[in-house]
């Protein structure tokens, strides 16, 4: 699957964590720092990246860039995310839930600087694992990546929109496709239609109508 390419994008960078490092050899401790670093547009966009140099420029210019070669897609719905999701990575565990709009990020840590980056606004979250801020990253980018709106999980069932949710879902899903069209967005599972469920699919021209898929590469948890 194709990366998304972070030099179309706007991104910000924020830190995260800063940790100093010490390792001792013969002749004496030497000192160097991990920086866990978040990148995103405020607008779907969100990734994160650890770098370790001795000086902590060069370690935030190295997470910068692993963050911009994991990036990840939010597929939003309104202010919010499209539904529940819970995921464990590792020791980590983390539970994200929409909300109503007017209701904030409700989040702290890592979980919190990841939300903000991705431009949700609305949303509910809490690590229910280990409070280290680098798992937390983790499983929180896993837990967006699993994300589909309604009209995605319809495509895959072979159903309408309107048989799923109500009519003011609908309505919110077609605007956030609209926009992710506009901004040349494909799909969630476009391309799993085609390689999972084929049946699914009535025509040949329904095919090749469907969009590509563009999703990032999985992060690598034990960074």
């Amino acid at each position: 699957m194709a990366l998304i390419n972070p030099d179309t994008l706007n991104l910000e960078e924020r830190v995260i964590q800063t940790n100093k490092v010490q390792k001792t050899h013969k002749g004496g401790r030497t000192m160097s720092w991990s920086i866990l670093v978040v990148v995103g547009d405020h607008n779907g966009y969100v990734g994160a990246g650890i770098g370790k140099a001795r000086a902590i420029p060069d370690a935030i210019r190295k997470a910068v860039e692993a963050a911009k070669k994991n990036l990840v897609h939010v597929p939003l719905v309104g202010t919010t995310i499209p539904h529940e999701v819970l995921v464990r990575l590792g020791a980590a565990e983390i539970l994200l839930k929409p909300a109503s709009p007017g209701t904030g990020v409700v989040a702290g840590g890592s979980a919190r600087a990841i939300l903000e980056q991705a431009g949700v606004t609305d949303v509910l979250a809490k690590s229910l694992g280990s409070s280290n801020k680098v798992n937390t990253a983790w499983a929180t980018l896993e837990a967006l990546r699993r994300l589909k709106r309604a009209s995605d999980v319809a495509r895959l069932r072979g159903k309408e929109l309107s048989e799923l949710v109500p009519q003011s879902v609908v309505e919110l899903t077609l605007s956030a496709e609209q926009h992710d069209a506009e901004s040349g967005v494909a799909p969630v599972v476009a391309e799993q239609i085609i390689e999972a469920a084929p049946e699914v699919v009535a025509s040949a021209d329904e095919v090749a109508a469907a969009p590509v898929v563009a999703e990032p590469e999985t992060a690598n948890a034990g960074a």
